[in-house]
């Protein structure tokens, strides 16, 4: 949840995939305040300032609103005041994180009829809902001794923070982008440099991302990104209060209420109870990117159970809540074969029905092309 800033590099359309599926409202745009409210920094200077930044303990409130231009799709129609985490992909959120380095983290997803907390102190990892009165608690692996818990486990692997949605948008700063500064703001009641990340590349979906960043700590406040030709954003997650105040052991230790089911993972491995596993399947083949940059595409593979498509509904029928929205999705068809379409303000997804996944921050065009050359 809080992983190491990686060094600057190529872009990988999962990052922007990764940015842009969150949550919200349309949200408005930061705009610079008046002159002078901090010393002078050039781009290059505050890039170093966010790739040598630690954050120090601290707790907050995040929101986080989007308007990706999404189709109504079953499964993604959480509303404003959801507190399931899958409900992430749409709708206005608010959150409360408190971090205590990456041994102890805490995200709570505050809904209007309950919260979902995914908490981990030290090897104990528990994801609870009040709304569904359950909880999972894993044990993590040894070998997740000084790494973060595994996003995955989390829907869509969403950032949840400012932070995490810089790390993700510092992938892309490559010859494809163009980095400028634009005064500074406050954010969260605290003063804070504007930096601006600008794709070159016309073709990409993605117009601008501009990242509030603290001027005294150096740490990301919030991250908004612009659809092309966009004059409010499409996605922002941004803090509205922040400590950096050391938060209380008490955050991070938890005991499931009374009348909670608890759901048990096997030890050591992340996963659900061992008596509900499945054989394993033929896996997927790692997914690859064609292209670079801001317009490049990731391309993956279904595993071999969920790529066959029998019956009339397809593939469809065999993923639950998943396949629902597979198949409420409009069929698209051409040299590259058929499929199925997911296509938003700043990205797009094409499902072909021979169990290939093409995705990234362009047209519907451009995945169609690379489905025709990548078979």
């Amino acid at each position: 949840m809080f992983p190491s800033r990686p060094a600057l590099r190529w872009l990988a359309p999962v990052a922007v995939l990764a940015l842009v599926l969150a949550a919200g409202t349309t949200g408005t745009m930061l705009r610079a305040d008046a002159a002078g409210a901090l010393p002078p920094r050039t781009a290059a200077q505050l890039l170093v300032d966010l790739q040598k930044a630690d954050p120090a303990p601290f707790s907050g409130t995040v929101s986080q609103q989007s308007d990706l231009g999404l189709p109504e799709l079953p499964a993604l129609n959480g509303g404003g005041g959801s507190s399931d985490l899958s409900s992430l992909v749409s709708g206005s959120h608010t959150l409360r994180v408190w971090f205590d380095g990456p041994q102890r983290v805490r995200l709570a997803l505050l809904g209007t009829l309950g919260e979902s907390d995914v908490v981990r102190n030290g090897s104990d990892l528990w994801m609870w809902s009040s709304q569904e009165r359950s909880a999972t608690h894993r044990t993590l692996p040894a070998k997740s001794e000084h790494a973060a818990p595994d996003a995955s486990k989390l829907p869509a692997d969403l950032p949840k923070t400012p932070q995490e949605a810089a790390d993700q948008a510092l992938k892309a700063l490559d010859p494809t982008t163009k980095v400028t500064t634009d005064g500074t703001a406050k954010v969260a009641g605290r003063s804070a440099y504007l930096l601006i990340l600008t794709p070159r590349d016309s073709s990409s979906l993605v117009g601008q991302v501009r990242l509030a960043i603290d001027g005294a700590r150096h740490v990301p406040l919030q991250v908004q990104v612009f659809a092309k030709g966009a004059s409010e954003p499409a996605f922002q997650v941004g803090f509205t209060s922040i400590s950096f105040t050391r938060p209380s052991a008490d955050q991070f230790r938890f005991t499931p209420p009374p009348g909670t089911k608890v759901t048990e993972g096997e030890k050591g491995s992340g996963e659900g109870p061992a008596s509900h596993k499945r054989a394993p399947a033929k896996q997927a083949q790692e997914p690859r990117v064609v292209g670079k940059g801001w317009t490049s595409v990731v391309v993956a593979t279904m595993p071999s159970e969920r790529a066959a498509a029998p019956g009339k509904g397809g593939r469809g029928d065999q993923l639950g809540e998943l396949g629902q929205v597979l198949n409420s999705l409009p069929r698209v068809s051409g040299s590259w074969g058929s499929g199925r379409l997911l296509k938003g303000s700043l990205f797009s997804v094409l499902v072909t029905d021979d169990g290939r996944v093409l995705a990234g921050a362009v047209s519907p065009d451009r995945l169609y092309s690379v489905a025709g050359s990548a078979r």
